[in-house]
């Protein structure tokens, strides 16, 4: 019997059953389904709306549920339209007509509602301690290469010489931000929506806060009318992954660069890579082509869930059940996602004198630009000045700092014989001491602060 059927007297067609149907997929809600129902036979419990033995009957029912959820043992009936009527058709199998009192006050709107903010409160704790790990990792991998130098770019041309460690800690604080944002959504996902009822609230006393507090939530919901409808939290998650995937692609576009025989400043651990079924040369950088294509689905899943519900009206509508599939999709992805990025960083081998060979002088020509500065000529003089400088080396076909000194001489009387020490890349690096710079000193200091944020200080 369909929870709703007293309202018919003609079955649905066969066809509508399937296309209403949304256990398929959020079969997986069962535990938070099942944990919101123990706390709201409890509330009903203390209003007076059930005795205590009702309320054992019906708590020992939903934990024989949930262990035959937890085994595999649940048996799916065709009537079974979603989680919510799931357990309740079993759970009256069990215990027998007091199951029907579990729904007093209650509506599958605001239940619906609860079990997505409990599911998800447990998701986003995992996937913060895998965001965690990347990070970590990140870190790992720039203190074992504090020395190690190598061309920074910017346009994907040569810019400045950068320390690999400086490069590497780039991505944790895009991360840590991935985290930050992650803590601020978690604080919206914990206002519970249990006892907003289909949309005006109920009559029957179960108290709110006490059901917040019993499930661990730190408000409940000020609007009962915005309660069922809202899924602003769902956006924020999937707008958080959607980000955390745009940083995950970056990274993986840098490394299938830097791992390319044309650069090779990295190498990666074969676990990661696979072969071509037609090259045996090849070992292709599928992890992180397969991170960065899955950025993809996760901007894909958040515009699904935004175009749901920009044209609804208030309260509950049954196009909301369309939220779950790009939300489970997300975190699914991101599941497996991070450990894998994570071993990709973690096994990840520099290369030292790819990265020292590949160094152009030209990097250098903002410190020539710093050496005129430095003898009173304003920034705008020098760049242009140290510009000519590099033309006429590339007309003679010479790297910069082979450009004779007369040349230098001959753009202008400032350059001197010391010029030609600016062109130590170490030196290069190491001036550039200020905080978050690229200096020794300024990536050692990061990677303490690095360290003091892992460790939650």
């Amino acid at each position: 019997m369909k929870l709703w059927g007293g309202r018919y007297d003609v079955d649905v067609d066969e066809l509508m059953e399937r296309f209403n149907a949304s256990l398929p997929f959020d079969h997986r809600l069962w535990e938070a389904d099942i944990e919101g129902s123990r706390a709201w036979a409890e509330g009903l419990h203390r209003a007076g709306l059930l005795t205590a033995e009702e309320l054992e009957t019906l708590l020992r029912g939903l934990d024989h549920v949930a262990d035959e959820w937890r085994s595999g043992r649940f048996e799916v009936k065709p009537s079974d339209e979603d989680i919510h009527t799931a357990v309740e058709r079993r759970l009256h199998e069990l215990v027998g007509e007091v199951a029907g009192k579990l729904h007093t006050g209650r509506s599958r709107n605001d239940q619906v509602a609860t079990d997505e903010r409990l599911y998800l409160r447990a998701e986003l704790d995992r996937l913060d301690a895998g965001l965690r790990e990347l990070q970590a990792a990140l870190v790992e991998q720039a203190e074992r290469h504090v020395e190690l130098i190598m061309p920074g770019y910017t346009h994907l041309q040569q810019a400045q010489p950068i320390r690999y460690g400086h490069w590497v800690l780039s991505y944790f604080w895009m991360f840590q931000r991935d985290r930050e944002r992650l803590a601020d959504a978690r604080k919206r996902v914990n206002v519970l929506p249990l006892g907003a009822g289909a949309l005006a609230g109920h009559s029957l006393g179960v108290d709110r806060r006490f059901l917040a507090e019993r499930l661990g939530f730190d408000a409940v919901s000020p609007n009962s009318l915005d309660a069922v409808g809202d899924r602003d939290v769902l956006l924020e998650v999937l707008s958080w992954a959607a980000i955390l995937g745009v940083h995950a692609s970056r990274l993986a576009e840098d490394l299938i660069l830097y791992a390319s025989r044309e650069f090779g400043f990295v190498r990666l651990d074969p676990r990661y890579t696979t072969g071509s079924s037609l090259m045996p040369q090849k070992a292709n950088p599928d992890a992180l082509e397969l991170t960065r294509g899955k950025s993809g689905r996760l901007i894909g899943n958040l515009v699904a869930l935004l175009v749901v519900l920009k044209g609804l009206p208030s309260a509950y509508n049954k196009d909301l059940q369309e939220d779950k599939e790009p939300l489970f999709d997300t975190l699914d992805t991101l599941r497996l996602l991070l450990p894998v990025l994570t071993g990709v960083v973690s096994t990840l081998q520099p290369q030292p004198e790819r990265m020292r060979a590949a160094l152009d002088t030209a990097t250098l020509a903002t410190d020539l630009a710093d050496y005129l500065v430095r003898r009173g000529v304003p920034f705008r003089r020098a760049h242009h000045l140290v510009g000519r400088a590099v033309a006429e080396a590339e007309r003679r076909g010479l790297p910069l700092h082979r450009l004779p000194l007369e040349a230098f001489r001959a753009i202008s009387p400032l350059f001197e014989a010391d010029l030609y020490e600016v062109f130590d890349a170490e030196q290069a690096v190491n001036a550039r001491a200020s905080e978050g710079g690229t200096a020794d000193a300024a990536l050692r200091a990061q990677i303490e602060a690095a360290r003091r944020v892992l460790a939650g200080k």
